[in-house]
């Protein structure tokens, strides 16, 4: 089918390659590097109606001001795609919009990151039925198979795609501390060795692990070319904000997600505070900065 790309930055150029590669009709627009088309206008007009145009760009302000021009361009049956990691709550309201221009909104997570061209994307969609459908042929080619589902009605992708994001938070902290305690014992272990043999029978296993041990390969064993700095993305906060709305308990996502807080601090203010009440109370020492 045809489609237009509006994103080439490490996701949208490698679905672009995969949907080329699956026989697809691929416009792209993107203004920081050679596309088919030099605006959002030309590549409405490179594609035959009804459209489909696939958003993969980052979330926030990008994704609204992209979706806001492409209901100014775009005509009643045509089909916008947002396959970046946006709040659900925002594409509930987008689908809303859209909808009274006549124009479909599908929200589809996506994951598998810059391995997705060799091994396909998971992705989980939400929308209305006739929408999917007719971005379907798109869906069923970037994702391995049984790796794609319509999840269910507006915002259900999305909000599917944060707690999967946020299940990551906690998977990833867990082997994060595990090799922490491993390399600081009092053992001479060798932590690529060890993840590698956790990839066969361990009930540890998995993919992140498997790029875990490609890591040590790239990186040394100690990983000491890597600063210890954690970004986050948003979905993480949100789960936890959305687990609060439905009083349901996330204790491990919610501690992985403040893990992240700490590893971007130099020196945290609080620990110099605990430091100095266990001085006042107890008498006990403390360091000098420096």
């Amino acid at each position: 089918m045809q489609l237009g790309m509006i994103g080439l930055g490490r996701m949208g150029a490698n679905m672009t390659t995969r949907l080329t590669e699956h026989g697809h009709d691929v416009k792209t627009y993107d203004p920081g590097v050679e596309s088919t088309a030099g605006s959002l206008a030309e590549l409405r007009d490179q594609l035959a109606a009804p459209r489909t145009f696939w958003m993969m760009v980052p979330s926030g302000k990008i994704t609204e001001d992209t979706f806001q021009s492409l209901l100014e361009l775009g005509a009643e049956g045509d089909v916008i795609v947002d396959g970046g990691n946006s709040n659900f709550r925002d594409s509930m309201r987008r689908y809303e919009e859209a909808k009274k221009k006549g124009i479909k909104f599908v929200d589809c997570g996506t994951s598998g990151g810059v391995w997705g061209l060799a091994n396909g994307y998971c992705l989980m969609v939400g929308g209305d039925d006739d929408a999917v459908a007719q971005a379907e042929p798109v869906f069923r080619d970037l994702a391995p198979q049984d790796g794609y589902a319509h999840v269910g009605a507006s915002g259900a992708g999305h909000f599917v795609k944060m707690v999967h994001n946020g299940i990551e938070y906690g998977l990833m902290q867990a082997y994060a501390e595990g090799f922490e305690v491993m390399e600081k014992s009092e053992f001479d272990l060798d932590l690529h060795e060890i993840a590698g043999i956790w990839r066969y029978g361990s009930v540890v296993r998995s993919w992140l692990l498997e790029l875990l041990v490609n890591a040590f390969e790239a990186e040394g064993g100690k990983l000491e070319k890597i600063r210890g700095y954690v970004p986050d993305s948003g979905e993480g906060r949100w789960t936890i904000h959305e687990a609060m709305n439905e009083d349901v308990p996330v204790p491990v996502i919610t501690a992985a997600l403040f893990a992240r807080f700490a590893s971007r601090q130099e020196e945290s203010f609080a620990a110099k505070v605990n430091a100095a009440l266990r001085n006042q109370f107890g008498g006990h020492a403390v360091l000098p900065e420096g």
